[in-house]
Order: C-alpha cells, then sequence, then structure tokens
C-alpha cells in the first residue's frame, strides 16, 4: 500500500477514533453498551472495581470464573508489560535485520499510543452503566481498550518482523476483541475504541518506515559529521 493511501487511513481512523471518544462521553452510546453489558457478556463474572496500577502492570491469574479465565489467558499480550515486551523483541529483531527505521516506528507506536491511552483512562468517564442493577464501576473510565490497543500494535509488530505469523497473529487479535468483550472486560465501544486507536499507531509505523525520513536524517547527520574539518 502507498503511503498517501496509509496516512489517509491513519486520519480516518483518528477522526472516527475522535467522534467515538465523543459520543462515549457524552453518553450517546450508552444505549448500546448498556444492551451488550445486558445481553451480550455471557462470560462475565459479578461487577468489581475498576483495576489498580498493580493490575495494570502485574499479570494476574485468574481462575474463576471459566469465561473470564479463559479472557483472561487469551488477551495476556495485550497486557502492559508483556505486550512492551512483545513489541521490544520484535524491534530487536527488525534492528538486527538492518531495519533500523521499524524498529524505532513500532516502539514509539507503543509509547505513544499507551500515553493517549492513559491521559483519556484519566480525563474521560462515561455515563454509570449497570448490570442486574448494580453499577459497573469499572466501566466508567474504561474507553479505549488498553488490551485491544496493545494488542493490535503488538500484532503489526511481530508481523512486521516474522511475516509468516501475519495470519495466526490477526486470528488471535480477533479472538481477543470478541473475548474482551463477552467476558465482560469491556464494552463494545471501549474495544472498537482501542482498534481505532491502534490503526492510527500500526498506519503511522508503517508509513514512517516506508517514508526512509529516519534513514534520510540518520544519513544527514553522518554527512555533516564526515565534513566537519579534522574528520
Amino acid at each position: 500500500m502507498r503511503i498517501d493511501r496509509i496516512v489517509r487511513v491513519a486520519a480516518v481512523a483518528a477522526v472516527a477514533f475522535v467522534a467515538l471518544g465523543a459520543l462515549v462521553a457524552s453518553g450517546a452510546a450508552n444505549g448500546l453498551d448498556q444492551w451488550a453489558d445486558a445481553h451480550a457478556m455471557p462470560l462475565a463474572s459479578r461487577p468489581g472495581p475498576p483495576p489498580t496500577l498493580f493490575d495494570s502492570l502485574i499479570p494476574q491469574a485468574t481462575f474463576h470464573p471459566v469465561g473470564v479465565a479463559v479472557t483472561d489467558f487469551v488477551a495476556m499480550p495485550g497486557q502492559l508489560v508483556i505486550s512492551f515486551l512483545l513489541v521490544i523483541a520484535a524491534a530487536w529483531r527488525l534492528w538486527r535485520s538492518g531495519r533500523v527505521d521499524a524498529a524505532i516506528a513500532w516502539t514509539a507506536a507503543w509509547v505513544l499510543a499507551v500515553g493517549v491511552e492513559v491521559i483519556l483512562r484519566h480525563t474521560l468517564t462515561r455515563p454509570s452503566l449497570y448490570r442486574d442493577g448494580v453499577h459497573v464501576v469499572a466501566f466508567d473510565s474504561s474507553w479505549p481498550s488498553g488490551h485491544a490497543l496493545r494488542g493490535a500494535i503488538v500484532v503489526g509488530a511481530l508481523a512486521s518482523a516474522w511475516p509468516a505469523l501475519r495470519a495466526p497473529l490477526i486470528a488471535w487479535l480477533v479472538a481477543a476483541a470478541v473475548l474482551l468483550e463477552l467476558g465482560g472486560f469491556h464494552t463494545p465501544t471501549d474495544v472498537v475504541g482501542g482498534l481505532l486507536l491502534a490503526t492510527v499507531a500500526v498506519a503511522g509505523a508503517v508509513a514512517l518506515e516506508r517514508s526512509g525520513l529516519l534513514r534520510r536524517r540518520g544519513l544527514r547527520r553522518r554527512t555533516l559529521r564526515s565534513a566537519r574539518p579534522g574528520t
């Protein structure tokens, strides 16, 4: 795909992401999320508090109920620390193969996208959602889904480093995204929001590598250093 088309995809995804965020914050999307909470989360456990910082940093093993345990296991590569390590592993592979631009681009994509996620989690609050008459506090600030966001970036980075894994990686991402909703980890708008933000990040990483911008800047710096007197 040409760079201009990749940039267009990123722009469309960014606009859709902002529009969806506005709908979630205003409560206009609550009808869909409330319906899903009541009828489309068969694997969900009873409502609990939002995850703590410790929960976000350290993978937690869940064994009950079974649906939540399965979702937790399948979506584990999208966890904060694990996803970062996977992206770093892909970046190392790309660096060793001479694709320095790609290594930098994918690492930057993860850092910047997660930064946006963290900011929005602390600034955007949706109107309350309920399950069996109980306020689901965890959904108040769950947009966008970090697991969906980071999982999609992991898929992009690993597929860039190991192209032969592209098909199973995409299959895993689809399964993880579906289970995040069915397991009650996130509402539909959370998952879509995470995937839209990931689309912006992934398209940006691909466009940055293909543009050769970092390579040209590195070449320019080396040229300037070699042109200095005494070098």
